[in-house]
């Protein structure tokens, strides 16, 4: 192989991957809500399975993934699944890590990273595929190297928030945006209300707004 093919093969890596890093901040945010109901023990064990499961599926959608861009209602329902999940979060925000009921089973967990994760990172997919050029071994080795970060980083946030209650709030304040734009920008919501970037800012700001709020009055109902 030519040294010029082997240097653009590794700049083609590189980038993957620090896209891939990049692009994993929401993902391992939404793992951390997912998980932070589950048991200390069980926590490792669903980042694990649900960030692989999403990337394996993600390779496969890589290869249709202009195609998702397109598909209506796909993104408006993992932008709800994404508040939802905040606001669950928040339903027990104000009660220790320990003390917190376990919201269903390990399994019901990794669903929700997996179809979280695949809904947010329709976008990324399409720009990581670009960047690879059409080479599946660039896409496949990427994702598998951010698998630790996300891993790690959902891990070491869900901790953080056991010990910071605070910032169980800024992170379904994160979701809260997340979700929003994801849903803001599905192929019908797009078409139906042209949202224009001050409507986005609008919209996300009150829904930021109205999942702390009604987290917050879901909480002090059950601590009552």
């Amino acid at each position: 192989m030519p040294a010029s093919a082997v240097s653009r093969l590794l700049i083609d890596g590189l980038s993957i991957v620090l896209e891939d890093l990049l692009l994993a901040g929401d993902n391992a945010l939404v793992i951390a809500m997912a998980v932070r109901g589950l048991p200390q023990s069980q926590r490792r064990v669903a980042s694990i399975f649900g960030a692989a499961a999403a990337v394996i599926l993600r390779i496969g959608l890589t290869v249709v993934a202009s195609r998702l861009l397109g598909i209506e209602f796909l993104k408006m329902a993992g932008g709800a699944l994404i508040l939802w999940i905040a606001v669950k979060v928040l339903t027990d925000a104000a009660t220790h890590a320990a003390d917190v009921p376990a919201r269903g089973s390990m399994l019901h967990a990794i669903w929700l990273i997996v179809f979280a994760d695949i809904t947010m990172s329709i976008d990324n997919v399409l720009a990581i595929a670009g960047t690879a050029h059409g080479n599946a071994l660039l896409i496949i080795f990427g994702l598998c190297v951010s698998i630790p970060f996300v891993v790690f980083a959902s891990n070491m946030t869900a901790k953080l928030m056991d010990r910071v209650p605070l910032l169980v709030y800024l992170g379904a304040a994160v979701l809260g945006k997340v979700g929003a734009e994801m849903i803001l920008t599905d192929p019908f919501v797009a078409g139906a209300l042209h949202p224009s970037p001050a409507m986005t800012w609008i919209a996300e700001g009150i829904t930021i707004a109205a999942i702390l709020v009604v987290g917050r009055y879901l909480c002090s109902r059950k601590c009552a």
